[in-house]
């Protein structure tokens, strides 16, 4: 299975195959191969809800029973979270995003070594197999997301329709900052196999060091400045702004969660492909 490559054979025992616009970030080869892109993505989503009992259901029964937790510990035991509006949907909007970038970025670290049949026998843009589970974790976000349109009906809030539209831009960044963070995680976990057993103790940091529980205006500046350089700080702050009509929209946490998505992309894109030459060897 070739896509996007030339087939030249030098001898009659040797075959050489040459990747297309094998420079760069390989964007182009990715989008040519969108349909494989596309198969990944669908065959992520048969194998994770094959023989299940919940389902999509666990989906939405995990950022509930989170934020079920939250609300007794954080809301009525402690003063951390500073906001005026519900703190159940507060916590709510931060866990759903959560939600997304655990699945995928957890997914994504072990593609590379669940498919080493892939690496191995068949050429194709390697990326779209990291790419997969922040495909098919979509899914798992429009449905949790769901949750999040009836708590909004519950505690009978509006969002205002002009920063409603915030939503889309920020799902994009929430994307791209996923996908940097897993594809540089995939590239690092099969050359380095131990790596899989410090991915949990990072997503842990990662998951205290976003305003999920609590919200940045209870940090001091000297803090918040450090915690914005999390993109999701300024991703989540920003759906709390675009959902909650008493939420505050800062301009610049939106600006700095773009710059900093985009260089997480970026980066995990390029030393993806500085270390692909070497998947074969080690997959």
């Amino acid at each position: 299975m070739l896509i996007g490559n030339d087939l030249r054979r030098t001898s009659l025992s040797e075959v050489v195959i040459e990747a297309e616009g094998s420079g760069g970030l390989g964007v182009r080869e990715l989008f040519e191969a969108r349909e494989l892109l596309f198969f990944l993505i669908w065959r992520e989503i048969r194998v994770r809800y094959a023989h299940t009992v919940l389902g999509l259901l666990w989906t939405v029964l995990q950022p509930l029973a989170t934020m079920a937790l939250f609300t007794v510990i954080f809301s009525r035991l402690t003063n951390v979270a500073q906001t005026s509006v519900p703190y159940p949907i507060f916590a709510l909007i931060g866990l759903v995003a959560w939600s997304y970038v655990a699945g995928a970025v957890a997914g994504s670290a072990e593609s590379l070594i669940a498919n080493p049949t892939l690496i191995t026998k068949v050429y194709f843009p390697r990326l779209a197999i990291p790419l997969a589970p922040v495909g098919s974790g979509l899914l798992d976000l429009a449905v949790s997301s769901s949750l999040l349109i009836l708590g909004l009906l519950y505690y009978r809030i509006v969002p205002s329709f002009p920063r409603l539209l915030l939503v889309v831009p920020l799902t994009l960044l929430l994307v791209l900052a996923t996908a940097g963070i897993g594809i540089l995680l995939s590239a690092l976990n099969l050359r380095f196999r131990d790596a899989r057993y410090t991915i949990p103790f990072l997503l842990q940091l990662w998951f205290f060091g976003s305003p999920i529980a609590y919200s940045l205006s209870s940090l001091s500046d000297r803090y918040r400045t450090v915690f914005l350089l999390n993109p999701l700080a300024g991703i989540i702050e920003g759906y709390r702004s675009a959902l909650l009509p008493d939420s505050p929209l800062h301009w610049s946490h939106l600006a700095g969660a773009a710059v900093t998505s985009m260089l997480l992309f970026i980066a995990g894109v390029a030393y993806f492909r500085a270390a692909e030459r070497s998947f074969a060897d080690v997959a």
